[in-house]
């Protein structure tokens, strides 16, 4: 195992397993005030200290775990699950009034970054995690759908396609069946590099308060909190920093050994 794999492997195991174990349990009760212990640094009691409400800091973040990797977990599976179908469908209709429409919708979003598409969502919903999901989903949408379509064209001018369809397979069955195998490794890897996009793109949503709310932890909204006591405590801005920056760091070294390990090519050349 490649050392980007397993270093990404241990960082992305580190992000989920403190999500899932705030489904459990955490230190101190995220939603607990107590004014008295404010901004208290690391200590035996608080291994990351309190913040300015005198909430624990480990238990907030293994909660705004939790919020991150949800957030940008079901974003991604709105990109992939409208994407690549959109992808597939362009390819095997290249050159024709439907891979046109398909690609400049794809243009069309990809003018809008996700978080002007939230501040839109917003004006009209509210800001919150779901209308957050939305934003992130609907930025990841062109994303899978030209990846999948620049993935899938080459593979339709093979020969073994063309005896699929000589022997009169419809283009839905061949991409089901021929073009969606071939292409998934690259899918996976992609989905990987988004997922990190996601969180990033999460806590910057959260950051500018478009994302989860309060009594919500947040990563991304931690810093924001933070940035006025970075003097007095500079534990409150750290701390959250460095989750966002390991967890993101921990997927894209992960994407890279994923791409590595199945891609034959570059197998092969190792």
């Amino acid at each position: 195992m490649r050392l980007s794999l397993a270093l990404g492997l241990l960082l992305t195991g580190l992000a989920v397993l403190a999500a899932g174990l705030s489904f459990l349990w955490t230190p101190g009760d995220v939603t607990q005030l107590a004014i008295a212990d404010k901004l208290l640094p690391p200590s035996g009691e608080h291994w990351l200290g309190t913040d300015q409400l005198g909430r624990d800091m480990l238990s907030m973040i293994m909660v705004g775990a939790r919020t991150s990797i949800a957030v940008a977990l079901v974003a991604v599976g709105i990109g992939m699950g409208l994407g690549v179908p959109l992808g597939l469908i362009a390819a095997a209709f290249q050159r024709s009034w439907l891979d046109e429409i398909i690609m400049r919708g794809n243009d069309l979003i990809f003018a809008f970054p996700s978080l002007v598409i939230a501040i839109l969502i917003t004006a009209a919903f509210g800001p919150s995690a779901v209308n957050a999901i939305i934003a992130i989903g609907i930025f990841n949408i062109p994303v899978f759908a030209r990846i999948t379509r620049g993935s899938a064209l080459p593979i339709w001018t093979l020969d073994y396609i063309r005896a699929a369809r000589v022997a009169g397979k419809g283009a839905a069955r061949i991409s089901l069946q021929h073009i969606l195998p071939n292409i998934a490794n690259i899918l996976i890897v992609q989905g990987t590099i988004q997922f990190s996009l996601g969180i990033l793109a999460e806590a910057g949503l959260s950051y500018v308060g478009l994302g989860a709310q309060p009594p919500t932890p947040s990563w991304g909204r931690m810093l924001a909190e933070a940035q006025t006591m970075i003097s007095l405590a500079p534990h409150v801005a750290i701390v959250p920093g460095l989750a966002i920056v390991l967890t993101v760091l921990g997927l894209n070294l992960l994407g890279d050994g994923l791409r590595d390990a199945l891609d034959p090519r570059l197998r092969g050349s190792r």
